[in-house]
């Protein structure tokens, strides 16, 4: 008997604590049913839009047609209400569920109203950590200085093959045997290049997610090498001395406009990608340093460049006609957009060269590694990092824009005097003199 009576006042206990804390001690309220809930309607002049369920929730019919399923409760000695969803979403099971569960967060002496208020910003930032709207804003910080096809192309990447694998997936959550799959997806259908960019891609995502406190690391680094290497395109170029002169010489007869045959002698004397030649931006280049700062678009990282005493006099003969624009070499429709990706191989072409077989804009960096290393014996180390190629060390740094600086502008100043001889001439093949 004792022991009943144990049980029995336990049981008290617990239901006493229920009802009482949510208010529905006493309520004989009859539980509503499918049938009534389907068919209830809007009643205009204000009677029985309210249809009790038991334990203080209740259906709330709206003049919109609109079934909300409300539940009163108090807590701390207040009358509070708590939206439960909207009929038929939420269904009456479905609805009777989370009165439960309401109640029993009370029991433990927890508001719901508050629980509910900190799930829904849980959810906010959940929705703002994942990998799509962290490369999104990643996207947008850099779409200033990047030129718009290159942002088009990265954002079509994403969207085709990232997204819909990784995009909703919190950024902290996900790890390289994930991002691994993702790619082989892409290099599955022989899109391999892809593949690779779309690695390069999703790191800088993570880099800049670890800049901004989303996550602690960047699981795309550990996958370099993880996709076999996509088949090398070689540019044409010219690497015979001999040949260059010849070719630095046929530039004095370019009879284009002017920011064409600037660009035109620059290209071989920087040796930079074509691309970052033509969106140079006059905010970048400080004549007095002679210097030329900017973020190389295959990496994305911070690259210099020293510019020879030759260089900066081009420059500054430019500057006085498209200096006051954003860009260096402005399109000749509209200066304020970049000069054409097709403006140097085309001026190549109108010189009779064909960019096939003889030289491309990007095979003046072939030419400049080549002779730079073989014809004035610069170490290979200072050629690459003035290439801007990753060239890891024994510390791992993979790239520096400031490392071997002193060499690189030695090298650039004897490069740009080496292309100035051999256009006139005043040395052969071979020598470094």
């Amino acid at each position: 008997m004792k022991c009943w009576d144990s049980q029995r006042n336990w049981w008290y206990f617990w239901w006493y604590r229920l009802n009482f804390c949510c208010g529905t001690a006493g309520d004989t309220t009859m539980p509503l049913t499918d049938t009534q809930v389907r068919t209830a309607r809007y009643n205009p002049e204000g009677a029985g839009n309210r249809l009790s369920d038991g334990g203080r929730m209740y259906l709330q019919l709206d003049k919109s047609g609109a079934k909300y399923w409300r539940m009163n409760y108090r807590f701390a000695g207040k009358d509070k209400t708590l939206a439960l969803g909207v009929y038929p979403d939420v269904s009456l099971a479905a609805a009777r569920k989370k009165r439960d569960e309401v109640r029993t967060r009370l029991a433990a002496g927890m508001d719901p109203s508050a629980v509910k208020r900190a799930d829904k910003r849980a959810a906010r930032l959940a929705a703002g950590n994942t990998f799509e709207a962290i490369a999104l804003a990643w996207m947008q910080e850099r779409k200033s200085y990047v030129e718009p096809r290159q942002h088009e192309n990265t954002l079509a990447r994403f969207k085709n093959d990232a997204f819909p694998w990784l995009g909703k997936r919190p950024i902290s959550e996900i790890d390289a045997p994930e991002i691994l799959e993702t790619l082989k997806r892409v290099d599955s259908r022989g899109a391999r290049y892809t593949a690779h960019r779309l690695r390069g891609e999703i790191s800088r995502v993570f880099r800049y997610a670890i800049k901004e406190n989303f996550c602690k690391s960047d699981p795309a680094r550990d996958l370099v090498g993880a996709i076999p290497p996509a088949q090398t395109t070689h540019f044409a170029s010219i690497i015979e001395p001999d040949k260059v002169g010849e070719m630095l010489r046929a530039f004095d007869g370019f009879s284009g406009t002017f920011p064409v045959f600037c660009a035109l002698r620059l290209a071989p004397m920087l040796f930079v990608r074509p691309g970052e030649l033509r969106t140079a931006e006059w905010s970048h280049i400080n004549l007095d340093r002679a210097e030329w700062s900017y973020a190389v678009t295959k990496t994305d990282t911070a690259h210099l460049v020293p510019l020879a005493a030759q260089a900066v006099a081009i420059l500054r003969e430019l500057k006085a006609l498209t200096g006051n624009g954003l860009y260096v070499f402005p399109g000749a429709r509209d200066r304020k957009r970049p000069m054409s990706e097709v403006t140097i191989n085309a001026a190549l072409r109108r010189l009779g060269y064909d960019t096939r077989t003889e030289i491309t804009g990007h095979g003046f960096r072939a030419m400049a590694r080549t002779i730079l290393h073989e014809e004035l014996e610069h170490k290979p180390e200072v050629i690459e990092h003035q290439l801007a190629h990753a060239v890891p060390d024994n510390l791992g740094s993979a790239y520096n824009r400031t490392k071997f600086i002193r060499e690189r502008r030695t090298m650039m100043q004897e490069w740009a005097d080496y292309l100035e001889r051999l256009k006139t001439g005043a040395i052969a093949a071979g020598t470094r003199t």
